[in-house]
């Protein structure tokens, strides 16, 4: 096997639970080859680099296997290196989340009718701005 499907090697190597939403991601922009954009039908090899984004985290990975089959977690980790610098900044984004206060912790204990709404504006704030990166 020379190249797959980038839509059945993102599943098989459990970076989406399904083949759909693996699909979903590449047509959505959230998955590049090589620095470039690419349809779920774009061949991936031995040695190239893709790009995943999930929620806010992004990962940075090297190719090393090919499957088209979705297997057990232990050989899916054995289809790709991640770099480095990707590590990196993926720790460094959990210990963020980790330090940081849930939004409406400082409202105290039982919220009132207007607390609960200015804790669902806070979160509706927050969402919008995480969509707009």
């Amino acid at each position: 096997m020379d190249a797959v499907r980038i839509d059945k090697w993102l599943w098989a190597a459990r970076f989406f639970k399904t083949r759909g939403t693996a699909s979903e991601a590449v047509l959505g922009g959230r998955v590049h080859v090589n620095g470039a954009r690419v349809k779920p039908a774009k061949d991936v090899r031995v040695g190239d680099t893709v790009e995943v984004t999930m929620r806010t985290s992004r990962r940075t990975v090297r190719v090393r296997g090919l499957s088209e089959k979705r297997g057990p977690a232990s050989v899916a980790a054995t289809l790709y290196d991640e770099t480095p610098e990707s590590i990196q900044a993926r720790e460094q984004d959990a210990l963020e989340r980790r330090l940081a206060r849930p939004l409406g912790a400082d409202l105290g204990s039982r919220p009132t009718k207007l607390d609960r709404r200015r804790l669902e504006a806070l979160r509706r704030a927050e969402r919008q701005r995480r969509r707009g990166r």
